[in-house]
């Protein structure tokens, strides 16, 4: 059975609008992992319009389940996750226009760099993962840069409207999975799910760790973190 990974960066979207120091993810990452998550998920940015750098030194502290890093492939911040060593960290990729992550990273076409990156990571004893879409050729670049995991991008899943595109992707997205798991990679996913449309992946017995935060902090403004974590986690099972 896939796990839950609550990903925090929209309580620090919150506050940063402000500029205060409330709502406090750290705070709403202890609430997570008391409802149940096995792990939390944060996304320290260049442009650190969420998520700061103290946030990540302080959840590294009191998480007790898994931190999973997302970061770009630069040098800052490959030095900042050797400083801060989380549990698993994963590459995306990173545009200062975009409002959240859009589209997988191009391993393909980066293959040289995100190698690098790579070694570099899990030299030091972090578990790389490769966000990216459900395609083959770049499954077989993450396996052949050496990265440990895939999550794979549920985006276009999420965002397909009709009975016939939803069919199609999800089983884009089983066939990478089962397809990843023949050469030795793990698979985590994540991207868009949410309530109505987390169960069918949720059911794919090749991933591991759904990460999930927009629609779970959402709905945690009218019914509150621990119960909206609790009401993911059943739709899990």
């Amino acid at each position: 059975m896939a796990v839950l990974c609550v990903n925090v960066d929209h309580v620090a979207t919150l506050r940063e609008a402000r500029k205060i120091d409330e709502p406090d993810p750290v705070g709403a990452a202890i609430i997570c992992e008391l409802a149940g998550a096995r792990g939390i998920t944060i996304h320290l940015r260049e442009d650190r319009r969420h998520i700061q750098e103290r946030d990540l030194e302080v959840l590294r502290k009191v998480v007790k389940t898994k931190l999973n890093l997302e970061m770009a492939a630069t040098k800052e911040m490959v030095r900042i996750a050797l400083k801060y060593k989380p549990d698993m960290a994963t590459l995306v990729p990173e545009r200062r226009q975009e409002v959240t992550t859009e589209g997988g990273l191009d391993v393909v076409r980066y293959q040289r760099r995100i190698k690098g990156v790579v070694s570099t990571l899990q030299s030091a004893g972090i578990p790389v993962s490769l966000f990216i879409i459900p395609r083959k050729d770049q499954v077989l670049a993450s396996k052949k840069v050496g990265a440990t995991f895939i999550e794979i991008h549920t985006g276009a899943y999420a965002n397909a409207r009709t009975e016939k595109a939803i069919e199609r992707e999800l089983k884009s997205i089983v066939e990478m999975a089962k397809y990843a798991r023949e050469l030795g990679l793990r698979v985590n996913a994540g991207h868009g799910l949410n309530y109505r449309n987390v169960s069918p992946i949720a059911s794919i017995p090749e991933i591991e760790d759904l990460n999930i935060g927009h629609s779970i902090i959402s709905y945690s403004v009218f019914v509150g973190i621990e119960r909206a974590v609790r009401e993911m986690i059943a739709l899990l099972r």
